[in-house]
């Protein structure tokens, strides 16, 4: 399957992705790790976006577009690929549908996590890292440590990152808001999008990804 998967920050994207890419049997394309992968192996596209990284601006969309596309023509990706984080924008959607009949080949789906806002900001804002190894993660409500502000593993002090102030928070939520969630649209347009709760369980919210996409699957054969 050819799935591109949305929802806002705090949805549990990167958590889904993984989980349902190794389901599929096919790979998890996300933005962050292609960033990583071209900057980390010096290529064309990850020094021309390294350049504009470190002079404090956004990476164009058209260098963003040029590395999906060299991933998704990777041998792997022959049998389908689920992209996490791409595309961001509507223009970016256009550029991919491009891209896609180029190729002729077609989205099988837009798996949209549905999360209401407050829980967004709950499940952000009540993040809890520890400074000795960022590695340990807990959360005031879901998973807190046996003493307030202490790590369980190391004893090290927990604080809660910028990134994951309730403002902050409600300002990436704007952001999505106004750049991203317009491609819900964008896609229904076109009869792809599944919207799923992306409440509950890690892996009930699994299951019923896999069971709506296999749905969507079988009414468009």
């Amino acid at each position: 399957m050819r799935i591109v998967l949305v929802g806002p920050p705090g949805a549990g994207k990167g958590t889904q992705a993984v989980r349902l890419a190794e389901e599929l049997s096919i790979p998890h394309i996300s933005t962050g790790d292609l960033f990583r992968a071209n900057i980390s192996q010096q290529t064309e596209l990850g020094k021309l976006a390294k350049s504009y990284m470190d002079a404090g601006n956004l990476v164009p969309d058209e260098v963003t577009i040029a590395m999906a596309k060299d991933r998704m023509e990777q041998p792997d990706a022959e049998g389908g690929f689920l992209l996490d984080g791409f595309p961001r924008n509507v223009s970016q959607a256009e550029a991919l549908d491009e891209l896609l009949e180029t190729e002729r080949i077609t989205l099988d789906a837009v798996l949209d996590l549905e999360v209401p806002e407050d829980e967004v900001v709950k499940r952000i804002a009540g993040r809890r890292i520890c400074r000795n190894d960022s590695s340990h993660v807990f959360h005031v409500t879901y998973s807190p440590p046996k003493k307030e502000g202490v790590c369980d593993v190391c004893g090290g002090e927990l604080y809660q990152r910028d990134d994951d102030s309730e403002d902050t928070v409600r300002t990436r939520l704007e952001v999505y808001h106004t750049q991203t969630e317009p491609i819900i649209d964008y896609y229904k347009a076109q009869g792809l999008v599944v919207t799923i709760s992306a409440l509950g369980p890690v892996d009930e919210i699994t299951q019923r990804a896999l069971e709506a996409l296999k749905r969507e699957k079988a009414e468009n054969k």
